[in-house]
C-alpha cells in the first residue's frame, strides 16, 4: 500500500445518491433572540441595590439611635460621679479628727492631760493615774476645719439639708463667698 492510497476518501457507494454533511451551525432568528429574560436581571439587581441602601438607612439611624444613648448615659455618668464626690467629701468631713473631738466632748467626754502607761513586759504601770474631771480646759482644735461648722454635733437635729440629702458640710449651694471664722484655714468649694 501507498501512502497516497491510505489518504484518499473511500469512494461512494454507487447505487446511493451522495448526501451532503449536515451542518452543525445555523441561523436563529432575532424573534428568538430577544426572548431572553433581561428585565427579571434587571429587576433584581435594582432590588438589590434598593435592599442595600434601606439596610444602610436602617443601620446609620441604630448608629445615630446608640450614639445618644451613649451621650446620656455618658451625662449620667458624670451627674453620678458628681455626686459620689460630694457624699464622699462630706464623709470625709464627718470622719475628721476636729468633728470627732467634738462630738465625744458634747457626749460628755473630757481629755486626759495625764495619761498613764503600762509596759507589757513586766506589767508595770508607768505615770500616776488621775481621774479625769470636768474641770478640764477646753479640747478646742489648734487649727479649727471650716468645713464642719454647719454640722451639727451628735445631740443636735439636722438643721438644714443639701442637695443629695444629708447634712450641710460647708458654705451653702449657691453662695460664692464662703465665711470662715477667724483662725481657721479657709477651704474651696469644689462643688
Amino acid at each position: 500500500m501507498s501512502a497516497v492510497a491510505a489518504q484518499t476518501l473511500p469512494a461512494p457507494l454507487r447505487g446511493a445518491p451522495a448526501e451532503a454533511p449536515a451542518r452543525r451551525l445555523r441561523l436563529v432568528p432575532d424573534a428568538v433572540r430577544r426572548r431572553k429574560p433581561r428585565i427579571a436581571y434587571a429587576i433584581i439587581a435594582l432590588g438589590a441595590i434598593i435592599l442595600v441602601a434601606a439596610a444602610q438607612l436602617v443601620i446609620s439611624v441604630a448608629m445615630t439611635q446608640g450614639a445618644y444613648e451613649l451621650d446620656s448615659l455618658r451625662v449620667q455618668q458624670t451627674k453620678l460621679e458628681r455626686d459620689r464626690q460630694i457624699v464622699a467629701e462630706e464623709l470625709d468631713a464627718l470622719q475628721s479628727p476636729q468633728n470627732l473631738a467634738r462630738n465625744a466632748e458634747e457626749l460628755g467626754m473630757v481629755p486626759n492631760t495625764t495619761p498613764v502607761y503600762l509596759r507589757l513586759s513586766d506589767g508595770a504601770v508607768l505615770g500616776q493615774p488621775q481621774a479625769a474631771g470636768s474641770d478640764a480646759a477646753d479640747s478646742g482644735p489648734l487649727v479649727p476645719n471650716s468645713l464642719i461648722t454647719d454640722v451639727p454635733l451628735v445631740n443636735q437635729p439636722a438643721t438644714s439639708e443639701n442637695a443629695t440629702g444629708g447634712t450641710g458640710a460647708g458654705a451653702p449651694a449657691g453662695n460664692d463667698t464662703q465665711l470662715v471664722p477667724p483662725g481657721a484655714l479657709p477651704t474651696p468649694d469644689t462643688h
